[in-house]
């Protein structure tokens, strides 16, 4: 097994943590590792759910925060192992999110005794299918795990709090036709020519800009795959355009689907994956006072976080992390080494002032 080591500083540890290969449904190897690190340590609680581990103070403080990362990663692209380059630290999943694991790992060692008691979620599932996320299994399943008066997620936010996040709604637009040899196509109907309309609708969509709280949300709706065909030599009879849409928070599931019926009406749809959004939340006042304590500013998640996850449960939520989000997923994603350490000190502050 891995060996972690929490005494290590929070760069080092982040190097460590990306050089556990852990592309998701393949968590156990970062889980075991990071397990094995935190019951030795005797002023928390730990229990382990499949590979995702939640460690929890009880020290009877007046509030509790939980403080949540992930541990899977998208396939690698050739970025691995980590390297230091300057002040950026390079390889997958740096900046999303081992960075703030790191963090948060060192958090779990450092505060014995903090102003608050907190519940440390380390979780497999994130990236893939709503299905597999280990935060929402926990939800689901143990939602007392999570109980708390106010969560962040270390998910990338360039060290600013990020509030709020877009839904997300994924689903296949299907066309039919009928096969016929392909020498004698006349016999048939191509359902992928058939889908050329689809793709018009998608080119011609107007996306809506949504503000809420003084923050602005940009929606999305765009094709992300295309498939069809049985063979070289037949005309297909089936062909389906995948389309994500990322709404804004304003809008519930259900009014999502709903939207996405109507740009596509007279089609079939068949939804694959669906997640709520969640509003920012900027006049609870956990939330304000946070913001306050770590800079001040704060701007909308352009994308779907398990913020959403807390939110269901009425817990107000925000995203706090190392790295700029748009480096997520791409081929020379990297932290920068002062925003490890910056949020740390922030936290450390936070949790001990």
């Amino acid at each position: 097994m891995v060996a972690l080591n929490l005494n290590k500083d929070v760069v080092t540890l982040t190097a460590a943590l990306v050089d556990i290969e852990s592309e998701s449904l393949d968590e156990q190897k970062i889980a075991d590792a990071v397990e094995a690190q935190l019951v030795k340590l005797t002023h928390l609680k730990v229990e382990r759910d499949g590979h995702t581990i939640v460690a929890r103070t009880d020290l009877g403080r007046d509030q509790r925060v939980a403080i949540a990362g992930h541990l899977d990663t998208v396939p690698a692209n050739g970025n691995l192992p980590s390297r230091l380059e300057g002040d950026l630290l390079y390889g997958l999943g740096s900046c999303d999110m081992k960075g703030g694991v790191a963090i948060a790992l060192r958090l779990a060692k450092q505060l014995t005794d903090p102003n608050r008691d907190i519940t440390f979620v380390f979780y497999e599932g994130e990236e893939i299918a709503h299905e597999f996320n280990g935060l929402g299994r926990i939800a689901r399943e143990k939602p007392e795990l999570l109980a708390g008066d106010f969560a962040i997620l270390m998910e990338p936010s360039d060290a600013i709090v990020e509030a709020g996040c877009q839904g997300t709604l994924r689903f296949d637009v299907i066309v039919r036709g009928e096969r016929a040899h392909s020498a004698r196509a006349w016999k048939g109907s191509n359902a992928i020519h058939s889908a050329a309309p689809i793709l018009h609708r998608l080119v011609g969509y107007a996306p809506r800009w949504v503000e809420i709280d003084g923050l602005t949300y940009r929606e999305g709706l765009n094709a992300v795959g295309i498939s069809g065909g049985v063979s070289g030599n037949v005309i297909p009879d089936e062909a389906r355009v995948t389309v994500n849409f990322r709404f804004a928070p304003d809008l519930d599931e259900e009014e999502a689907l709903e939207h996405v019926r109507g740009v596509f009406d007279g089609y079939e749809l068949e939804v694959t994956d669906s997640a709520p959004g969640a509003m920012p939340g900027l006049d609870v006042p956990a939330a304000v006072a946070f913001i306050e304590a770590v800079g001040g500013e704060v701007k909308p998640k352009f994308g779907w976080t398990d913020v959403a996850q807390f939110t269901q449960l009425g817990i107000p939520a925000v995203n706090f992390g190392p790295g700029d989000p748009l480096l997520a997923h791409k081929a020379e994603e990297h932290v920068p080494v002062d925003q490890l350490v910056q949020v740390e000190e922030k936290l450390v502050a936070w949790l001990t002032a």
